[in-house]
């Protein structure tokens, strides 16, 4: 079997439109287009896009066009297809990232409504399904791709969707829709039994023997069931699963103890040790599930638990599925499928719709599927919400009364009734929310700031500062529990005010403070005591550099400023401007460099590609030659420069340089950068062998996903911008893991990014949920 194509463009141009329906010339369609490019209201390539179907296909139905165009400009914003109800109801939510100008800001969104001015839901939709461009597998059946054996596979858009909400995709994004829900699907079906009483032997000598249950009548109220023994029980009968929660709430140690119990039941079964993947999206994820994965597997140990049979090694992603050099497509898939019984993967909310459907189409058909991650972070950087979608119903789980019956006799816990559903679909049954943090209190500090960002609805800004209070749904599709909602900006700065008055520190600290601009001098106190405080890197890449070459203590030395750097973290959440990555690292360099904290190679004006000692890095693009992954941070450092005995560097264009230090290496010094390794050992690597990587002094909410610090500081613009959301709040909020700091110019700022939510449009949950 050939792997999918997704990629390929019809080999004929399209055929003529058969539409009747009077229409605008192309030209000044494309004219009006081409005017919102120059606006940045569009992309060139989605004018590019508008631009084939129109010359090459002879498309002429301008609202053919501009449902093309704005679909490829969705799809740019993260959104896996064009939702045409959503666009008719609030054309407004389109077109995010226009230039800051009022202006013409104004005149773009006057034109947009113009066009879709008393255009019908049904007639545009008729429009599409007519147009030789466009599949219509709406109107052939069924949307969600059951009826595709009879689509073309030659146009290149899809309409899909319902009746009620009729989509349009780009076709590779429909396709990997279909692999997702399709992989998913043919798992929800597969029944694995598994006895209850043999299982409650099993999670017993894991866990410890459950608490047995009081009456009804004598349980004490609020008193919440063990989540995590109930994912273990849920996902030893599924082929897929999903465990979700949010930090500290103990997502590695349950898919640890799930992986023993796995094992456990299949030695008791006679079979033989199944055959375990852990991945992650990036290599610093990967990292920091092994590390987690290493340490809950030796306490495992102790406690007489099949262990050995639990493998540490986590790669990414792109290494397990075998990329390809020069392709998107890779080494495993549907005719080669990956050798493992079961694949884990952390992080899961950093994987987008592509990579989720070349996983899906990798597995052989009876492997397991185990998904990690907090549903409530910032979804991937390319299309898709892959985990959010699947997740939207956790909060309340919605168990059938047959599958409470059974996790009483299989784990002795009662799931409270408000979380069962007899109308629960079969993904409910396969996904378990962890609602307990064992890492902060909710008392206050960061774990009471996170549930404050998190689990509010969002509203209105301005009227909610006007009140106090207001009880309303949650705002998540199909939600049933209601909960008290404060203004959210009042109820954050009380917070923060709270904060200041307290005298413990156990609950993870947070501070506010108010900033005009980069130059503000608080800002540079907070910069230089959290890199070059006694214990931070760069005074340590100083005062505790090795007098000798020796490769044992250079390696001792990397190790802790590498474990030094993760102390403190500067967040953005923009890449350009002087709040963004780019002003902000300049700014760093320039602050650092006169405290006479960098490396003397630090002069002249900061430059981004600059090598200096001291420079963090971070690595943006797989770099399997060197053995390094998208996300890995590494550390510029001064080491003494191998060379021979008249200390000449021994770099010939004909020879590899090497990146070990050797013995005895002459004391003349050199630019090395230090990498961790997944042993723990350290891997230096010449910066000129390092061709995508960024500097990290700041860096942006979305590069910090997969890592964790113990003091996270974000900075908000001094104006509102489409990027400030409750999900990126409470991302860079969970970055931290003792004390977050927050730098705002203006509470206006962060009451807007309090009330904002990201909905990416997808057609994932038709037919799942």
């Amino acid at each position: 079997m050939e792997q999918l194509d997704l990629f390929s463009q019809p080999s004929a141009p399209l055929s003529a439109p058969t539409s009747a329906t009077p229409q605008t010339p192309p030209g000044a369609v494309l004219d009006t287009l081409a005017s919102w490019v120059e606006a940045d209201a569009l992309r060139a390539l989605d004018l590019a896009l508008t631009r084939f179907i129109a010359e090459q296909g002879g498309e002429a139905d301008d609202a053919v066009l501009l449902a093309v165009a704005l679909t490829s400009e969705r799809n740019g914003h993260g959104h896996v297809c064009l939702d045409l109800q959503g666009v008719l109801d609030d054309p407004s939510a389109l077109l995010g990232q226009l230039r800051d100008d009022q202006a013409v800001s104004t005149g773009v969104r006057r034109q947009l409504a113009e066009r879709l001015q008393g255009l019908r839901l049904s007639d545009w939709v008729a429009r599409l399904a007519r147009s030789p461009a466009i599949s219509d597998r709406l109107g052939a059946g069924a949307g969600d791709g059951s009826d595709a054996g009879a689509d073309d596979g030659v146009s290149p858009l899809v309409l899909a969707g319902t009746a009620t909400q009729p989509l349009l995709y780009l076709r590779r994004y429909w396709q990997y829709e279909n692999l997702i829900r399709d992989g998913i699907l043919g798992r929800l079906v597969q029944r694995l039994d598994v006895d209850p009483v043999h299982l409650r032997l099993q999670l017993d000598a894991i866990f410890g023997p459950a608490q047995a249950e009081a009456p009804m009548s004598e349980r004490v109220p609020g008193r919440a069931p063990d989540w995590q023994r109930i994912a273990c029980a849920l996902a030893a009968r599924s082929a897929f699963f999903i465990i979700t929660g949010g930090p500290g709430t103990g997502k590695t140690t349950t898919v640890v103890r799930l992986l023993a119990l796995l094992q456990g039941l299949a030695a008791d079964a006679g079979a033989s040790p199944l055959r375990i993947e852990l991945a992650a999206p990036t290599g610093k994820a990967a990292a920091r599930l092994n590390e987690s994965i290493a340490g809950q597997v030796l306490s495992l140990a102790g406690q007489g638990v099949v262990h050995e049979r639990i493998p540490t090694r986590v790669q990414t992603l792109h290494r397990l599925l075998g990329t390809l050099p020069d392709s998107r497509r890779f080494r495993h898939h549907a005719a080669n499928p990956l050798p493992a019984d079961v694949v884990v993967v952390d992080e899961a909310s950093m994987v987008d719709v592509e990579m989720m459907a070349r996983l899906l189409q990798a597995l052989r058909p009876d492997a397991r599927l185990i998904l990690l991650g907090d549903k409530d972070q910032l979804s991937s950087v390319e299309a898709g919400a892959v985990l959010g979608d699947l997740c939207q119903r956790a909060a309340d789980a919605r168990y059938r009364p047959a599958v409470v019956d059974w996790l009483q006799a299989a784990t002795g816990q009662h799931v409270p009734p408000a979380l069962t559903d007899a109308a629960g679909t079969a993904l409910d049954q396969a996904v378990v929310m962890l609602r307990t943090s064992h890492r902060f209190s909710a008392r206050g500090g960061i774990g009471a700031l996170a549930a404050l960002v998190n689990g509010m609805p969002p509203g209105d800004a301005q009227s909610q500062i006007q009140s106090q209070s207001q009880t309303e749904s949650r705002n998540e599709p199909g939600s049933r529990i209601a909960t008290q909602r404060p203004d959210r900006l009042k109820a954050a700065l009380a917070l923060f005010d709270a904060e200041a008055q307290r005298t413990d520190g156990d609950l993870g600290a947070i501070a506010l403070q108010r900033l005009a601009d980069p130059a503000d001098p608080r800002f540079t106190a907070l910069i230089i005591d959290g890199h070059g405080a006694d214990d931070g890197y760069l005074r340590l890449m100083h005062t505790q550099a090795p007098a000798t070459a020796d490769p044992a203590a250079l390696d001792a030395w990397a190790r802790r400023l590498l474990e030094a750097q993760k102390r403190f973290q500067l967040l953005t959440p923009l890449r350009q401007g002087v709040w963004g990555v780019e002003g902000l690292n300049q700014r760093i360099i320039e602050l650092l460099r006169g405290q006479g904290l960098l490396g003397p190679d630090a002069v002249g004006p900061a430059q981004p590609r600059q090598w200096f000692a001291g420079r963090p890095v971070l690595v943006t693009r797989n770099e399997y030659g060197l053995n390094l992954m998208n996300g890995d941070i590494g550390l510029t450092l001064n080491v003494p420069a191998p060379g021979d005995s008249t200390g000449r560097l021994q770099e010939q264009a004909s020879a590899p340089v090497p990146d070990r230090m050797p013995a005895g290496a002459e004391s003349r010094q050199m630019l090395r950068v230090a990498f961790p390794t997944a042993d723990g050992g350290v891997r230096w690597v010449l910066p000129s062998r390092l061709q995508s990587v960024e500097t990290v002094f700041a860096m942006t909410v979305h590069k910090a996903q997969g890592s964790e610090f113990t003091h996270t500081a974000l900075i908000l613009p001094d104006r509102p911008n489409p990027v400030l959301t409750r999900e990126l709040l409470y991302t860079a909020i969970t970055r931290a893991r003792q004390r977050f700091t927050l730098l705002v110019g203006s509470d206006a700022v962060l009451a807007e990014a309090l009330e904002r939510r990201v909905r990416r449009v997808s057609g994932l949950q038709q037919g799942l949920c």
